[in-house]
């Protein structure tokens, strides 16, 4: 195997140097774009040597308008042929490995036809599949909410190589980020999270339950990592790269150290002091953004209780106090349950996105 190339760059020298002038030469008239979206490591520029073993090649997705999507065919028929055996030592023939449907290995032939990843789609086709989403309907308030951020992450990401029709940039633009007032939604619902369990961590510890603490006090860390990702207006990726992407955050050098050290605690009240520490630090954050009047950045008591909170409530209900927006209003003054990703992390239920139909449901009934 080659050295390693990042899958986004060898889609961007793949395109440049192979594909384009194939569609030049067979299809000179056509608009189209090419770009690297969706699924894949390498979408979210998270992939190393190690994604080389399966799923991974030189790969370029050609999204045609609707008036010339009869060419699909025809152009995956015409690459079939005339691609060379391997690019930059990369194989691109490739073959489906047993009973793991849908992935494929790279493997050298000297001979076309070669059987590659190229399957040319219209832009509408592609977000049905992806999105579960007809373009020529708004992308409405439960369509925000039930989407996982992976996905919308996996679309703003990536590259366009080529635009030549306009619509996918104009799409990605759109998806670039959450309306102001579904982005405010989440926020409250991030903050709500936070003040329904932070006083439960040390409620666990107080009898002697410390491996409970601990468990909540992983659940909070999850959280406040979350809301950081809300706040810097980065959708947050799923569990392989949420620690990585935290990392390329603005707020990750003061409060990893914070964040590690209370996972890493070993009583619930060193636990305590260290999320408060952290808890401070967002509260600082959400004062920054200035979305509402400044908010208490100390801890304090809970109720009567010698625990030490910073009250996720009080920054959730002012949060909530800004919306404007009808169709969220609506939405809000329900329970606050937050988006897909606020209310469940169970992998299947967030990557099937067949389910997004039916999960709309919860916003709209």
């Amino acid at each position: 195997m080659p050295e390693f190339i990042p899958g986004l760059e060898l889609s961007h020298l793949f395109y440049w140097e192979i594909v384009r002038p194939l569609l030049d030469q067979n299809y000179p008239q056509l608009p189209y774009a090419a770009a690297l979206l969706g699924p894949g490591s390498e979408v979210l520029g998270f992939d190393t040597e190690m994604s080389m073993d399966h799923h991974w090649f030189p790969n370029v997705q050609i999204f045609l308008r609707e008036e010339e999507k009869e060419l699909s065919g025809p152009i995956h028929e015409m690459l079939r042929w005339n691609l060379p055996p391997s690019f930059r030592g990369f194989p691109l023939h490739l073959e489906p490995i047993p009973d793991e449907p849908g992935t494929y290995l790279m493997k050298l032939k000297s001979e076309p036809p070669f059987d590659h990843n190229i399957h040319p789609v219209t832009i509408r086709s592609f977000m049905e599949h992806y999105l579960a989403w007809d373009i020529d309907r708004d992308f409405e308030a439960a369509d925000w909410l039930s989407t996982p951020s992976q996905i919308l992450r996996s679309i703003s990401s990536g590259a366009v190589h080529y635009d030549g029709v306009g619509e996918l940039t104009e799409l990605r633009a759109l998806l670039d980020w959450y309306p102001h007032d579904i982005w405010l939604y989440l926020l409250a619902a991030g903050w709500q999270r936070i003040g329904e369990e932070e006083h439960l961590m040390p409620r666990a510890g107080y009898v002697n339950d410390e491996l409970g603490s601990d468990l909540i006090g992983s659940r909070l860390v999850r959280d406040i990592m979350a809301l950081c990702f809300l706040m810097e207006k980065q959708y947050a990726p799923y569990s392989k790269w949420f620690g990585s992407a935290f990392q390329q955050l603005a707020c990750a050098a003061d409060l990893t150290p914070t964040l590690r050290r209370a996972q890493l605690a070993e009583t619930w009240q060193i636990r305590e002091a260290t999320l408060a520490e952290a808890y401070e630090h967002l509260a600082g954050m959400h004062n920054d953004l200035d979305i509402t009047k400044p908010l208490p950045q100390k801890v304090s008591n809970f109720h009567d209780r010698p625990f030490k909170v910073i009250h996720g409530d009080l920054f959730a209900n002012a949060i909530l106090k800004e919306i404007q927006d009808p169709e969220v209003l609506k939405i809000s003054k329900r329970s606050l349950v937050g988006g897909i990703d606020q209310i469940s992390d169970n992998t299947k239920l967030r990557s099937d996105i067949t389910r997004r139909v039916i999960l709309r449901q919860l916003f709209t009934q």
